[in-house]
């Protein structure tokens, strides 16, 4: 197996990837009072997967480590729909137990992070506007914290696309039939959250001017690759990468979370080592990336997530917060305030800090 294959397939069990982080001693916060909503993680229990568990205490167990991470945004990720119903509305049990598990933390007994105060489930855009059922359905049962979706159009011919979880044809954002479903999010006051690679930049450029008033998320700095094809020719693709981003940044509509880094998609390698990066190689190595969507979007426009668990599998989350930090170093109070919680309160309706 060649190694830009084998990078794509790597993933270490929960108790496996436990071991491997405990090999570095955890780092100290960073500007430790910093306020932070983390607005992109997941919650599952999926053992059949090799993913293992993570649900609130784990996420807890993550977010007390030093840094002030005030709130935080669900992302849907397939973690419990419904088991029986049409399948259509299956989705909504995702966002009911998600609800759950944001009034369990707004009680306060869990501690001062309001976990899941906001909401990003996952609809069929593909039933076109009868996925406006399914919508209010999610609404209803969020407990007034139901923000929008995501809808992953990932797809690659190599080995990325090999585990993609929904397999989704090549030009899923220009389908007719997608489209007059996601026009409903907009006539709701929904946000959309899009995952895809590169590749796929394009695409989402032309949905993202054809409905100018539809708040688009392009989340993991819009899904770069160095496994399979593009194993080692950064050097070709950033470049293309780079300009599809530069047109996005022309449509006032567009955000971008900064983040997704330490998936293995992206290529580093990380997770091949005998020990986990530091803070300091992490914002080495993920420094162009931030660098270069702060410059075409602006800080109003960026937020920091952590894409936790999956990033888990090449850092902790102390020091995936460290290496944001490291890589802003020298931005001014307000741009920091965008980036690390501004944006986030502002594109999610939250409450700021």
């Amino acid at each position: 197996m060649a190694d830009g294959e084998y990078r794509g397939l790597i993933h270490r069990n929960s108790a496996d990837l436990a071991a491997w982080l405990a090999k570095r001693p955890a780092e100290a916060a960073l500007e430790a009072d910093l306020p932070i909503i983390d607005p992109h993680h997941h919650l599952w229990d999926a053992p059949h997967r090799d993913r293992g568990r993570y649900f609130l205490p784990e996420l807890l167990d993550d977010t007390s480590g030093g840094h002030n991470i005030v709130s935080t945004v669900f992302l849907e990720c397939q973690a419990m729909f419904r088991a029986s119903g049409p399948d259509e509305m299956k989705p909504v049990g995702e966002v009911e137990f998600v609800n759950g598990v944001a009034a369990q933390s707004a009680s306060g007994q869990y501690g001062k992070t309001r976990a899941c105060e906001a909401i990003i489930g996952w609809a069929d855009l593909m039933l076109g506007s009868r996925v406006r059922a399914v919508l209010e359905a999610e609404i209803a049962v969020a407990g007034g914290r139901f923000r929008g979706v995501r809808y992953g159009t990932s797809w690659d011919e190599g080995v990325a696309g090999k585990h993609v979880s929904r397999p989704i044809p090549r030009h899923r954002l220009l389908d007719p039939k997608f489209r007059e479903g996601f026009a409903e999010l907009g006539k709701l006051g929904l946000t959309f959250d899009s995952w895809h690679f590169f590749p796929q930049l394009p695409d989402l450029l032309d949905i993202a001017r054809a409905f100018p008033g539809q708040t688009i998320i392009v989340d993991h700095v819009g899904g770069h690759l160095g496994i399979g094809q593009y194993a080692g020719k950064q050097a070709e693709t950033l470049p293309v990468w780079k300009k599809n981003m530069q047109d996005l940044a022309g449509c006032p509509n567009v955000v971008v979370k900064l983040g997704g880094l330490g998936m293995t998609s992206f290529g580093f390698g990380f997770e091949l080592r005998e020990a986990p990066p530091s803070s300091q190689e992490l914002a080495a190595a993920w420094k162009p990336y931030i660098e270069t969507c702060i410059d075409l979007f602006g800080p109003e426009r960026c937020m920091f997530e952590s894409n936790f668990p999956p990033d888990k599998q090449s850092c902790g989350y102390t020091e995936l917060w460290n290496a944001f930090k490291i890589i802003t170093k020298g931005a001014s109070a307000a741009e920091k305030k965008a980036l690390y919680s501004g944006t986030a309160a502002r594109v999610y309706r939250m409450i700021a800090p």
